[in-house]
Formats: C-alpha cells, structure tokens, sequence
C-alpha cells in the first residue's frame, strides 16, 4: 500500500513537472511571437518600446498564475516552508528585494521613465531602458564636455532610487536654464554691448519663451514654487580686470551645447561688426622689471 503511494506521488510530481515544462516552453514561445508580431504594426521606437516591455510583463505574470494554478495542491505545504526560510531568503535577497521594490516605486511614482535624462547613482545620461533590478543608461560627461554620449553603457541597480537623490531633467519641466558671460573691455559701449547681447538671445532662444512659460505656469499650478520669468535675462557684472555681461536663458536640455555655441557665433560676430565700440576683454598680464642679477665667474686657479 505504501509503495503504490509513493509511486503515485512520484509519478503525479513528475506529471506536474512535464507539464509545467511544457506550458513555459508555450509561454516562451507565445510571447516571442507576439512581440515580433507587434513590431509589425507599431513603427514608432517609443511605442514599440514600451508594448514590448508590457508583452514581457504579462508573460511573466502568465507564467506565475500557470505554476500557481498547476501546483494549487501544494500550496499549503510549500508555505510552511517558505515561512520557515523566509528569514534567510529576506537577508540573502535583501539588495534584490529592494531593486524590485525600487522599479515599483519608479513606476507608480512617475520617477523617470525610458528616454528620460537623469542623474541617477553618480551617473548622467538618457534612460534607454527600465528593468525589473536595473537601469541601463546611455551615459553623458566624464571626459566628453558638454550634455554629448560618451559611449558608456550604465547599468544602476534600482535600489538606488531610496538611497540618493534622483534627478529628471525630463520630467515636469523639460527644460534648465543655463547662461553664459561674455567679457567685454572697459571703455568699450556698454549699451550696444547688452542690446547685442539681448538680440541675439531673441534670435536663438525668444521662440522658446512662450511654450517654456506654458510649461512653468503648470509647475507653479502644481507645486509651491517661485513664478519666475522664462525670457532671456542680461546681467552686468564688474570686475578687476573687464566688464563681465551674464545672459541667463532657458532652453531644452538635450540642445544646451548647440545653443551655445549659436549664441557665441551670433555674439562674436555682432561683436566684430563693432570693434570700433565693443570689444571683447582678454586677461591683462604686465611684466614687471626683473630684479639685477650679479654673477662671479672664478677662473681655472679659483680666484675672481
């Protein structure tokens, strides 16, 4: 009697592990097709993105309700034994349970999401796709100037998000201001120096300021926060050596090298058309008389 049970358990189990072998197989298999299907029809990178991650998600979700249907009869058993390793599966998956618990918050909290630029872990760049544990990101920086890709793929463990600040330059509000100074002799028209300035802010960043201030209108709707202005703004600044002229100005993120270097050109060259009233200042260094210097030669018999 008791060997016609076990070889009955045993065969069940077996029956059940064929079985559940077989549907994931299925499961793998469906899922592919449906993802080579769907970029069929979904041209758009963003949007075949993101079905793609969504068809994954729900063959994984498949899969956990097939085994949990499957083994429904063993549940019992096996949740005491979960219960009594949980401790040690809690402390050995701690970083992994926390990376999950990361991507969810992610996720409900509209942290950032895939194409996003962030800061995340001491890294910058755009967000090229959103695991369960990781983010991979395309890094930006280091020994490349400016917003550029430097080549380096990044992958940030999702943990990361309750440990250190995330930061979206994406996100409510896409857009940063930025500046740059311009230094400009003394002497030199100090009027015709900030309207050329100001003219070519207009010309390269004025088509910004109305859909920028759209934008910021809703972050001042939405959170406590000072209603600052979104046009261009020319400061002027005296030092020792020249005139120092600061224009702050907002512009879209991914474009702040670009945009730059259209204002230096437009600048300069304005600049150049008025080099009788304005004119750049370089850094003045003056040479100072050297202090004498006596030299005593010795001859061969060692006298002077």
């Amino acid at each position: 009697m008791d060997e016609s049970l076990d070889t009955l358990i045993t065969n069940t189990t077996l029956a059940n592990f064929l079985v559940a072998l077989a549907g994931l197989i299925i499961i793998t298999i469906a899922i592919r097709l449906i993802r080579k299907s769907i970029h069929r029809y979904i041209k758009e990178q963003e949007n075949w993105y993101r079905a793609r991650k969504a068809v994954n998600i729900l063959g994984y979700i498949t899969a956990v309700i097939f085994l949990a249907v499957l083994y429904s009869d063993m549940i019992g058993g096996i949740t005491v034994v979960l219960g009594m390793a949980s401790a040690g599966i809690a402390f050995s998956l701690r970083e992994v349970i926390i990376s999950i618990a990361g991507w969810l918050t992610i996720l409900a909290g509209g942290m950032f999401k895939s194409g996003d630029r962030v800061e995340l872990g001491g890294v910058t760049g755009d967000v090229i796709d959103l695991g369960i544990l990781r983010t991979t990101i395309m890094e930006t920086g280091q020994w490349v100037d400016g917003d550029l890709y430097n080549g380096r793929i990044v992958k940030v463990a999702n943990s990361f998000v309750f440990q250190k600040p995330v930061y979206n330059y994406s996100t409510d509000f896409p857009f940063l201001w930025d500046e740059i100074k311009i230094p400009v002799k003394f002497g030199s028209d100090y009027k015709l120096a900030r309207h050329i300035i100001n003219q070519a802010a207009e010309n390269t960043v004025g088509n910004y300021a109305e859909e920028t201030q759209q934008h910021w209108d809703t972050m001042v709707r939405k959170f406590r926060i000072e209603n600052a202005t979104t046009r261009p703004m020319v400061t002027l600044a005296v030092n020792d050596n020249w005139a120092e002229f600061t224009l702050r100005y907002v512009v879209e993120y991914k474009f702040r090298r670009i945009i730059k270097d259209q204002l230096f050109t437009e600048i300069l060259q304005d600049f150049e058309a008025h080099s009788d009233k304005v004119n750049l200042a370089s850094a003045p260094f003056e040479v100072v008389e050297a202090p004498p210097v006596n030299v005593h030669l010795k001859d061969y018999k060692g006298k002077n």
